[in-house]
């Protein structure tokens, strides 16, 4: 149903309105939901607002008080979820799939999880074998669910990276040190929040795709995604092309997108906004590629 989101973290369920007009049906949506989500466990249904950049409000509109924070397991690997303080509702459910992707490449590989907020992808790369992890957020407090995350999974965080900085600076000293890794994820915030905004967005993405490429080991891995429902899939592409990428030969393995728990109506290409994009580098030969165990 487009305009509403509604994640489950164990018995608080979370729910997000796109717009006034949503936003001023959101307790009709509520009278509908509580009877089922009441029969599926959930104890707590709140509804998170605040525009991007504003710290979030929590407004309970059924059932009982939520907790700050829950713990929750994501393919049997479990994850503190800030829900008074986190992103979108919490956590980001639309990349469960693709962390755990990530997972399966990352054995035996360095990995670089850039704009890493909850540390997602790190701790599925660490799990998964990584011989190393560094993620980077510009928020301290990302990382520290992150690292909450990493010690609830068994995972010492002192044994990987995690550094508050700006992406496009941090690769840019990565790059003057010679730094190079060998599995890249890059989840940036969304770059086009509207439709003006698009040729804008699409130079940002070009630059910092290229960024990261410039620090990817010979034959290494690409993860380029966009959560930008204004920039389609071909125009993400485009940001991808061994034009952008300053001549560096890369072939795409993988297109991927949201899980099955976030259908869309055909009519509705908004709906189809995540972009994960798996590519590797063959300049200097076939990249080990690791197929997929599902």
């Amino acid at each position: 149903m487009p305009g509403f989101v509604v994640d489950r973290y164990d018995a608080v369920a979370v729910l997000r309105t796109d717009g006034d007009a949503a936003s001023a049906r959101a307790g009709d949506l509520a009278d509908a939901l509580w009877p089922e989500l009441k029969a599926r466990g959930v104890s707590s249904l709140v509804h998170r607002t605040g525009d991007k950049g504003e710290t979030p409000r929590i407004e309970r509109i059924r059932g009982s008080d939520p907790p700050e924070s829950t713990v929750v397991h994501e393919w049997g690997i479990p994850f503190v979820v800030d829900i008074a303080r986190g992103q979108k509702t919490g956590a980001f459910l639309d990349q469960r799939e693709n962390r755990r992707r990530v997972g399966e490449l990352a054995r035996g590989r360095r990995v670089l999880n850039l704009f890493s907020y909850a540390g997602g992808f790190s701790l599925h790369a660490a799990l998964g074998g990584a011989t190393h992890v560094t993620s980077v957020d510009v928020s301290a407090g990302a990382h520290s669910s992150a690292q909450a995350s990493f010690r609830a999974a068994g995972v010492n965080p002192a044994s990987h990276a995690f550094v508050t900085a700006d992406v496009r600076a941090f690769l840019d000293g990565a790059r003057q040190r010679g730094e190079r890794w060998d599995l890249i994820i890059s989840d940036p915030p969304s770059y086009a929040p509207s439709e003006r905004s698009v040729p804008r967005a699409l130079a940002a993405y070009r630059g910092l795709h290229r960024a990261c490429v410039d620090v990817l080991e010979p034959n290494g891995l690409f993860c380029a995604a966009s959560c930008s429902s204004h920039v389609d899939l071909v125009a993400f592409f485009a940001t991808l092309d061994d034009v952008a990428l300053g001549g560096r030969q890369m072939v795409v393995l993988e297109c991927r997108g949201s899980g099955s728990d976030h259908p869309t109506l055909a009519a509705f290409p908004e709906g189809r906004y995540l972009k994960f994009v798996i590519l590797a580098d063959v300049g200097s030969g076939h990249a080990s590629y690791p197929r997929s165990s599902s």
